[in-house]
């Protein structure tokens, strides 16, 4: 697959991909290329010179080996138009020289370690982890500084891959594309896929100039602008890689060209982007954090699989009433902030024996007479207004109709009208030594013992003595480019970060049996590293809006639908259809109710009840299972057209959901749907629906009627 002048150091088949170490003699480069199993055969040899050697530079080679690490340190140089736009491939990494590579077992583990010294003092080591069963690879490194005077490290990546693509012997014109996810508030996951030539990433003439397409963010919400995802296609040949960070903090994903090859790394973001530098003292390391990487000869969507489920291993470590993915109820959107015991209890009335299971108590709890909710927080202390008899009466009483209580907390920050605003200036966070201010909010210093110490009092010790069995931990503003109390301001925020996921873990530990959401402005903490810490997450802040099946729909290639929750805002004054359109998008995922679901009549409180016992059938599916996502709409979310459908199909391929919204006209006149063989039949609809839907052979037909519909059919394989 590899030029002539490439030498092959190892090669290791993980699952159906294969992973090759190479170096390059000349230069000592080590680098690694990676690639499906079923692909094998087709790698081709790359062309080593460009047709027609210009006269000025008879000795052009047409490419030149990625090293399979990436980092910069202070001081070294950068060329190519490089400053400014990258910090890859510096003089610092000019020095490395391979060492050895070790490959070490433990049960269905396997580690390989490849080791890389310079003589400048300092090394690093680039691993790979896989366990039996994984769909993709885990890469990170770690460099040590082994001089005798520090070094300031200012860009490392968790991974680089090089060699995209094999398949072709030259540049591989009008065959790459690049994929991603937008986000921005309510409107997380927008997939967007652009030709390499759009991006402007073709190759230099000579080969001097380098091209990059690098992006991330800067802050403390890892979902801000981008979801921290990369994938690239080559079209021709089918065949996808791609990588997801995981990492809360700021991030960044580079795709890079210099000559014919691609070239993909990501990791922290680095000192241009993430105002990121780290000082190593003699004899000190530090160690990037994980990345997912996947190959596969498949569509888009095979990929995704495989990206999201590395997140399965930690989303089976939750409470045990977590593993039937029961429905929920949130009463956000059904008091707005002005939640009472009244009316909470009567929520709590009402939901009993419904088939749900958590009513969470959101926003405005701490109220008191001061007014805004989202500016009197830090003191959380409930309110007698709104609770005359204490909060822990209202969870008794929520416990007492057979459900489990909890409780919203955004306790990273502190509202401008707590009396801690500026009390407690010295336990914030500060930039050039100034609190830092987002919105009329302060953030809590979490590398600071006596924060850890106050919120476990507030926060830990509350929901025992209270009664709480779950947690929605919100966070509605980000720190923005770092903060002080270390050598650089993205090292500040990094070490804040870190310890804000130990406050998670905590709580875990001390009360084992809590459910937690994880929520930032909705979906933007919806990242592994997150993830891995909850049972779930809000998959967004819309609320009520036309675009949450597409939202929904987007982020089942992001993270796994039974994290996802999802709002299902209901009304009285709400037709039937528009009921089964806002109840059928949170079969995408975790089915969250809210609304006036107590003022609903008998007729519309029966429909929603037979909805939870259907999902409760269901959710099996949703909870294992692999989603294929067919999309026919325009360009807008908030008025959009068309019509989707994801058909998810459970591991064994026995049983499948289908879940269908059709939104404005012009509708297609049909989406057909693939299903695996065997032999299928409906066994079972969402209930107030009817839907034209046929199977025919292994595919199943969906006709779409009429405007703003929501459907979800039931299959099942008799094979």
């Amino acid at each position: 697959m590899s030029a002539k002048s490439y030498v092959c150091l190892s090669k290791y088949r993980f699952g159906d991909m294969w992973i090759e170490y190479v170096t390059e003699p000349k230069s000592n480069t080590v680098g690694l290329f990676l690639y499906p199993d079923s692909m094998a055969d087709k790698l081709v040899t790359r062309r080593e010179f460009l047709p027609g050697k210009p006269q000025k530079f008879p000795d052009i080679t047409a490419q030149q080996l990625e090293s399979l690490v990436q980092f910069k340190l202070l001081g070294d140089s950068l060329d190519g138009f490089s400053q400014g736009i990258t910090m890859r491939n510096s003089d610092t990494l000019s020095s490395l020289r391979y060492s050895k590579q070790e490959k070490i077992q433990q049960g269905d583990e396997t580690g390989i370690i490849t080791y890389l010294n310079s003589t400048r003092g300092y090394s690093c080591e680039h691993h790979l982890r896989y366990c039996k069963g994984d769909e993709a690879l885990t890469f990170f490194s770690t460099i040590q500084n082994d001089g005798r005077e520090e070094i300031k490290l200012e860009m490392f990546s968790s991974f680089s891959l090089g060699g995209i693509t094999p398949f072709a012997s030259d540049d591989a014109p009008n065959r790459l594309h690049f994929h991603r996810f937008r986000s921005s508030w309510s409107a997380e996951g927008r997939h967007v896929s652009q030709p390499i030539e759009e991006l402007h990433l073709e190759r230099s003439w000579s080969g001097h100039g380098v091209r990059t397409e690098r992006f991330g963010q800067a802050g403390s919400m890892p979902v801000h602008g981008y979801h921290p995802f990369a994938a690239v296609e080559d079209r021709d040949a089918g065949v996808f890689w791609g990588a997801a960070l995981a990492w809360a903090g700021s991030w960044q994903m580079e795709l890079y060209r210099r000559d014919d090859q691609l070239s993909l790394s990501g990791g922290l973001a680095d000192r241009e982007l993430g105002h990121w530098y780290k000082t190593l003292a003699p004899g000190e390391s530090f160690t990037s954090p994980p990345a997912y990487v996947a190959t596969v000869k498949g569509d888009f969507d095979d990929l995704c699989q495989r990206l999201t489920a590395m997140q399965s291993k930690a989303a089976e470590q939750v409470p045990d009433s977590e593993q039937t993915l029961p429905v929920l109820v949130n009463e956000f959107c059904t008091t707005w902030g002005n939640p009472t015991h009244e009316r909470v209890c009567a929520l709590a009335k009402r939901l009993k024996d419904s088939g749900t299971k958590y009513l969470v108590l959101d926003a405005g709890w701490y109220l008191g007479e001061n007014g805004d909710w989202s500016l009197n927080q830090g003191e959380w202390i409930p309110s007698r207004k709104l609770f005359p008899e204490g909060i822990a009466a209202t969870a008794k009483f929520i416990r007492e109709q057979g459900l489990i209580p909890g409780i919203w907390f955004e306790f990273e920050v502190v509202g401008s009208r707590s009396s801690l605003f500026d009390l407690m200036v010295d336990h914030f966070l500060k930039r050039d030594g100034i609190p830092v201010l987002a919105g009329q909010r302060r953030f809590w210093d979490f590398r600071d013992p006596w924060v850890r110490d106050y919120l476990y009092e507030k926060v830990i010790c509350f929901l025992r003595d209270a009664g709480f069995g779950y947690i929605k931990v919100d966070y509605n503003e980000t720190i923005g480019i770092g903060v002080d109390g270390a050598e650089s301001l993205g090292e500040g925020l990094r070490r804040h970060i870190l310890c804000v996921q130990d406050f998670f873990r905590q709580m875990q530990k001390e009360l084992p049996d809590l459910v937690i959401e994880v929520c930032a402005s909705g979906g933007h903490r919806l990242e592994p590293s997150m993830m891995a810490l909850a049972s779930m997450a809000s998959f967004s802040d819309a609320h009520e809006s036309p675009e949450i099946p597409i939202i929904a729909a987007n982020l089942q290639r992001l993270i796994l639908p039974r994290q996802s929750q999802i709002w299902a805002v209901l009304h009285a004054s709400d037709s039937f259809q528009r009921l089964t359109y806002s109840l059928a998008a949170g079969f995408l995922g975790r089915l969250c109710l809210s609304g006036e679901l107590d003022e609903l009549d008998e007729e519309q409180w029966s429909l929603v009840r037979e909805v939870i016992r259907f999902y409760d059938r269901v959710a099996p599916i949703i909870k294992n299972g692999k989603s294929r996502l067919y999309q026919h709409i325009g360009a807008s979310w908030q008025h959009p057209q068309g019509a989707q459908a994801i058909l998810r199909t459970s591991t064994d391929n026995s049983q499948a959901l289908l879940v269908a919204h059709s939104f404005a006209n012009p509708l297609p006149s049909e989406i057909i749907a693939p299903l695996p063989q065997g032999n299928w039949q409906i066994a079972g609809i969402l209930p107030g629906t009817n839907i034209n839907a046929k199977i025919t052979g292994n595919e199943l037909g969906i006709q779409f009627t009429g405007e703003f519909e929501g459907y979800v059919i039931h299959l099942e394989n008799g094979r």
